[in-house]
């Protein structure tokens, strides 16, 4: 009786970790395609309609001139989009120096004319009007 008690218990956290390691996959894929569609902004060189369609939480952290100014010190020099795949996807409701909510950090494995390998992290958050806009992004 014990023993099955301990594999009922067993069984129920390897049920609950791979849950936990599953992520969402339906707010990741949203999360996901919000990232693509901004990501095309950025790629077309549209650097202040991305700051116009990033979270808000983005556009107070960072005044539209001085992300302008950035993008074309950064992402222009590297020229144009040659290919992109998601490495990484990771749902969670808490970053580290964020207010709790959903997000979901995602990992492109990218290649520019001008740098063949590159790595896109790309932060996706739940907006307060429930639309997933980009919160963050950083090209490595």
């Amino acid at each position: 009786m014990v023993r099955k008690v301990w594999s009922l218990v067993l069984l129920g956290v390897m049920l609950s970790c791979a849950t936990a390691l599953a992520g969402n996959p339906g707010k990741e894929a949203a999360a996901i395609a919000a990232a693509e569609q901004w990501l095309a902004m950025v790629d077309a060189g549209r650097y202040a309609a991305s700051w116009q369609e990033a979270a808000g939480l983005f556009r107070d952290a960072v005044i539209q001139d001085h992300w302008v100014h950035s993008l074309n010190a950064v992402r222009k020099p590297l020229g144009r989009l040659v290919s992109r795949k998601v490495q990484s996807k990771t749902y969670t409701t808490a970053l580290p120096g964020a207010p709790d909510g959903e997000y979901v950090v995602i990992r492109f494995e990218t290649s520019f004319a001008n740098k063949q390998r590159a790595i896109e992290t790309v932060t996706p958050m739940m907006d307060n009007d429930g639309i997933w806009r980009v919160s963050g992004y950083y090209i490595r």
